[in-house]
């Protein structure tokens, strides 16, 4: 025996509808999830966002262990592009940090963000160090590192 199903107009249409709605929400959703976490800036700046953070933990024999990163902890920028880091402090007081190879210098305190500004003139890969936190003995190395292509 054969079952014939009989729409009504309106169904059909209320059943359109609903189908270009699911295909808007999904194309939406996609185009979403593909964009940038940075994006340039209106003026095609290279915009950053980075924080300061603390890892803490204990050994087997209870020693406590800290260790303080720039998260994320690797950025890639374009060679000739404007660049703005902006570097917020959440964990730590204090970390005054260079740039090697760049020669910028600067110091992200607790609860502010630091900007900084610059355009890579040469490709490489070039070391944000923490001045404060540069051996096991201080919660470091805390490093990150800028890639220029």
């Amino acid at each position: 025996m054969n079952k014939v199903v009989i729409l009504s107009r309106k169904k059909i249409q209320f059943y359109a509808i609903l189908a270009v709605i699911v295909v808007i929400a999904v194309s939406l959703i996609g185009w979403q999830q593909s964009r940038p976490a940075s994006a340039p800036a209106h003026d095609g700046t290279q915009v950053y966002q980075l924080v300061t953070g603390e890892f803490n933990a204990t050994t087997d024999s209870g020693e406590k262990l800290e260790s303080y990163g720039f998260h994320p902890g690797v950025i890639i920028v374009k060679k000739g592009s404007p660049v703005e880091l902006r570097i917020t402090g959440i964990n730590g007081q204090t970390h005054p940090f260079v740039i090697e190879g760049l020669g910028i210098t600067g110091e992200v305190r607790k609860g502010k963000t630091t900007v900084v500004r610059f355009t890579p003139k040469e490709a490489g890969t070039y070391s944000i160090i923490c001045q404060t936190h540069s051996d096991s003995k201080s919660g470091g190395p805390m490093v990150g590192y800028l890639i220029v292509q």
